[in-house]
């Protein structure tokens, strides 16, 4: 068995650049700072590369190695103290939380409804099946998923406020927002010391503050599926983030010669195979971008395209697996196809 992980971006000269701001500033003149403060650090199980332009550059980068730290104690699934593990050790019974994980599971309910189950925070115990959280890579057994699919329904999350309730035979998992909502967390942080130019990578996800010194969008590169050493287009983005899910990220090989990735399709407990290798979505939130690309990889072509059709608050980069890419008409000016993939627009016209 073998397992490939890669960064889903590649950031080649947009972490070089920083950006000079128009307009005067009123507290820190971030104008007046030409070299970026930098942070690279181990977090959340991935590598993280932090760049903030601002006057106290090493102060906003300490807090945020904090904020990362803190996110991560409250939210990690294997940390026994986490406000994730308290919520599964006491299934059954109302659990007090903290608002940021509160705020998480409010929009995992969210985006698990819009996405019709697409995303489900209860699928861990079928992840677990798998081995994708432990390495241990094995294919269930058919009842095994059947069985664990019992318990998976987000629908059944009780929260109110700052109180959680599920159900004794349920656990939840925040590995398909916990990123996205660092990032946003740290944009909030950086505009509080009045930078406006910053990008971060949290294992590949990105999120950019403003845009470069030079004035220009920043360049974000989204990998090939086929060929995850390279990059496959090029997207250009101010104050948005960019995150990709795809089949080659994790996966295994199983003993029939059939690859096995971490995308559990919560309504069949097996990987995600609808069609789709790889999705990015682009949006002001990185949560949402986060969820989303899981979600609609989940979805599958029809039904994401569906998704984007009826929705405003986010744009997508498709690849379906007969090779072709789908891109949202939103981006489509900020896309720049360096495969030989050939590219479709999907509108908001039904």
């Amino acid at each position: 068995m073998k397992n490939k992980k890669f960064f889903v971006f590649v950031l080649s000269c947009l972490l070089l650049c920083g950006c000079t701001p128009a307009e005067e500033q009123t507290s820190h003149k971030t104008s007046e700072v030409s070299e970026p403060a930098v942070r690279d650090l181990f977090a959340m199980d991935t590598y993280m590369n932090l760049k903030v332009w601002c006057t106290d550059g090493d102060t906003v980068l300490d807090e945020s190695a904090v904020l990362i730290s803190d996110l991560e104690n409250l939210l990690s699934v294997t940390n026994p103290e986490s406000d994730t593990s308290r919520i599964n050790q006491n299934a059954g019974s109302p659990v007090e939380i903290a608002q940021d994980t509160a705020n998480l599971i409010q929009e995992a309910i969210q985006i698990g409804s819009d996405s019709d189950g697409a995303l489900d925070i209860t699928v861990y115990p079928v992840l677990k099946a798998w081995g994708f959280t432990t390495q241990e890579y094995q294919i269930p057994d058919a009842q095994k998923i059947q069985d664990l699919l019992k318990s998976v329904d987000y629908q059944k999350i009780k929260l109110n406020q700052n109180t959680v309730e599920i159900p004794a035979d349920m656990q939840i998992d925040f590995g398909s927002l916990a990123k996205g909502y660092t990032s946003d967390k740290l944009m909030e942080l950086f505009k509080t010391h009045g930078a406006e130019s910053a990008i971060v990578s949290l294992g590949g996800n990105v999120q950019a503050l403003g845009r470069k010194q030079d004035g220009s969008l920043w360049s974000v590169g989204v990998v090939n599926p086929l060929a995850p050493d390279e990059n496959m287009c090029i997207l250009k983005i101010e104050n948005q983030a960019v995150i990709t899910s795809g089949n080659y990220e994790r996966y295994f090989t199983g003993e029939d010669g059939r690859n096995y990735w971490h995308i559990i399709d919560p309504k069949d407990g097996y990987p995600a195979d609808n069609g789709l290798i790889s999705v990015t979505v682009v949006g002001e939130s990185g949560l949402l971008c986060d969820a989303l690309s899981t979600a609609l990889f989940a979805e599958g072509t029809e039904r994401a395209v569906m998704h984007y059709q009826k929705s405003d608050n986010f744009e997508m980069v498709l690849v379906t697996d007969d090779g072709k890419i789908l891109i949202s008409e939103g981006i489509a000016d900020n896309f720049e196809n360096i495969s030989n993939f050939p590219v479709e627009v999907v509108t908001h016209e039904t």
